[in-house]
């Protein structure tokens, strides 16, 4: 039955597809076939904000990874590179970070990017208390008008990578509606619910985009995205499902990569079963990883068994994956040991985000996977801004399946939020020895050291069951053929200037 319904999805989009080719003679949107000096890339949700010290959604940060730009940002190998900043140094010890501002760079109003408005910015951007990292600044200087010192309470010689933080314009007195940044393209309008619109900044510093205008249009119907692309109201999606990309014609070429982020059936341990380690290790013992990328990308994907995924090869443990073998028995042993059996059944309901259909394909599986041992696992499909309210900023729900991506170039960002007192610990994980762990990893100066706090982190979260880890998804980028260019980032970006009209 699962198989016909995946069918019946697959092949319902391309025949709406083909009617509504036929109707539109080839021609969709006033879109004409060598129109390349504009793209419309479907993207699953709205953005959560447009001021860019306060979005949380990763869906947010990738699309204004085009308008904004730290003091560094990351390129395409995953480096970080100077931006703002034309160069920088860090103190022998990592306490103190010292920063060049680059000559003549200049925001999209047209004003020349200065110290005092970098300065504001960090210090706007550590008050916003959206990244917590930032909490170790002490202080934030301009000695003279090249230069911004950052000195810190610690020693950290990863904190370079939080130094991505949007610099905006003191003189912004709304970035929420009206953002300006440094970044390739600057902000024209948007439509809640509808569309975000970019057009390229001319006086930009670095590189100039290809692409001028730009429509970001959200698809928070996940089974329209072959028809829109096929019919021609978007020229690329980022994430299509492996169902998806069987479907497209030859108009359309797919490149193929990693999510970078950490799929998993995410727990609320604040809900009474999940608070008993035994049933966590339940539900991890009844958990086929192979079964679940099987069937939600046609067996791609890198399994994980941690909060961490493949690209970051440094602190990645692979051996954690072989932590909790499927063992249906055993998982019965330990449920019956947490008070549940035949007569009295775990239950809990599963909240998926109802425009990620990688996810909520995987509650399917994941349902279907625990109810060899009796577990009653329901799906509850939201609408994206439900999901981000109810249960990322209540935490009103008993588990989810979401990807957690790392939002900077740092195994902190993926490991910070499990901390007891994280303010983005939507879990509300409590564990004494991984707080020890996380915060001998943030005092190590020896990078051998922090490295290894790190990975104790990581075992630590998989033998105490925290999560029920799953995979980093496969991505499949859907782009027209119009167009060409597309290159993924060990983290998440969407990076349209790199975009160009095909030859």
């Amino acid at each position: 039955m699962r198989g016909r319904d995946r069918f019946v999805r697959a092949i319902l989009p391309v025949i709406a597809m083909s009617v509504l080719a036929a109707a539109l003679g080839g021609c969709a949107g006033g879109k004409t076939a060598d129109d390349s000096s504009r793209i419309t890339i479907g993207i699953p949700q709205d953005l959560d904000s447009l001021d860019p010290h306060y979005m949380t959604a990763a869906g947010t940060k990738e699309v204004l990874f085009n308008v904004f730009e730290g003091l560094v940002k990351p390129d395409q190998a995953g480096d970080l590179v100077p931006a703002v900043a034309s160069d920088y140094a860090i103190s022998e010890d990592a306490s103190r970070y010292t920063f060049t501002l680059r000559d003549g760079i200049r925001f999209h109003d047209g004003s020349e990017v200065t110290t005092e408005d970098v300065v504001y910015s960090l210090e706007r951007c550590k008050s916003a208390g959206v990244n917590p990292a930032l909490d170790e600044i002490a202080s934030i200087s301009a000695p003279d008008d090249k230069t911004v010192e950052v000195a810190l309470n610690t020693h950290d010689a990863d904190f370079l990578c939080n130094l991505t933080c949007a610099i905006i314009p003191k003189s912004d007195a709304d970035p929420g509606t009206n953002p300006i940044g440094t970044g390739p393209y600057r902000y024209v309008s948007r439509s809640p619910q509808e569309n975000f619109v970019v057009t390229r900044f001319d006086d930009y510093w670095g590189t100039p985009a290809y692409i001028r205008d730009v429509t970001f249009k959200i698809e928070a119907n996940a089974d329209s995205i072959v028809m829109d692309l096929e019919g021609g109201s978007i020229d690329m999606y980022a994430r299509v499902t492996s169902a998806q990309k069987d479907q497209l014609s030859d108009r359309f070429t797919v490149y193929t990569g990693a999510m970078n982020l950490v799929q998993a059936l995410y727990l609320n341990h604040d809900f009474g079963p999940f608070a008993d380690e035994n049933v966590r290790k339940a539900l991890c013992c009844l958990l086929d990883r192979q079964g679940v990328l099987d069937f939600v990308s046609d067996g791609e994907g890198s399994p994980i068994a941690s909060s961490m995924y493949p690209a970051f090869s440094k602190y990645f443990l692979p051996e954690l994956n072989d932590l909790y073998p499927t063992d249906v028995e055993k998982a019965k042993e330990l449920l019956k040991a947490a008070g549940y059996d035949e007569s009295h059944p775990l239950e809990f309901t599963i909240t998926v985000a109802s425009n990620y259909q990688q996810h909520v394909d995987t509650a399917q599986v994941l349902s279907e996977q625990f109810a060899k041992a009796g577990v009653r696992a329901t799906i509850q499909t939201v609408e994206w801004n439900t999901w981000l309210s109810e249960v990322y900023t209540n935490r009103n729900y008993e588990s989810t399946v979401v990807g957690v991506d790392a939002s900077t170039l740092s195994a902190s960002a993926l490991l910070s939020r499990f901390r007891s007192d994280a303010g983005n610990n939507f879990t509300n994980y409590r564990n004494a020895d991984y707080d020890a762990a996380y915060d001998r990893a943030a005092a190590a100066t020896d990078d051998n050291d922090k490295t290894a706090a790190y990975k104790d982190c990581e075992r630590i979260l998989a033998e105490d069951a925290a999560n029920v880890y799953i995979q980093d998804l496969p991505c499949f980028v859907a782009l027209n053929k119009k167009f060409e260019g597309y290159v993924f980032y060990p983290l998440y970006v969407q990076d349209v200037a790199l975009l160009k009209p095909a030859n």
